[in-house]
């Protein structure tokens, strides 16, 4: 998404970020049921993860976030970062940008997507 996008009536409005890459749920699907999948970095609580998650995924909570990317994530690999519903994501989605890595990708509406379009085994939550 790369304009600023409002949807009336709700309070969703959001405006895309230059190096901000999102990828929409049935898309992940697909990309992870291919011969080399990105990897999955879910990027919210510990306690969100709990309740559910995208699996296989890598953990790094935001709060820790740019101390363990370096380390954990490569840079010679598809990447997708998640959240709950897009929003700490696509933070983390360009900070990495930013950062050097030049395939990233954020899930656009996050887990949330994920349960609503791909698999509603996935617990939903607010």
């Amino acid at each position: 998404m790369n304009a600023l996008t409002a949807q009336r009536g709700t309070a969703r409005v959001r405006q895309s970020h230059p190096l901000l890459e999102e990828v929409d749920a049935p898309a992940l699907a697909r990309a992870l049921a291919g011969d080399d999948p990105p990897l999955l970095v879910d990027v919210r609580t510990g306690p969100e993860r709990t309740v559910a998650a995208i699996e296989p995924s890598l953990h790094i909570g935001l709060d820790r976030f740019v101390d363990r990317a370096p380390a954990e994530i490569p840079k010679d690999r598809d990447v997708v970062v998640y959240c709950h519903v897009g929003a700490r994501s696509a933070q983390a989605a360009v900070w990495l940008k930013a950062s050097g890595w030049t395939r990233v990708r954020s899930l656009a509406g996050g887990i949330d997507a994920w349960s609503e379009q791909v698999d509603p085994e996935v617990p939903r939550y607010r």
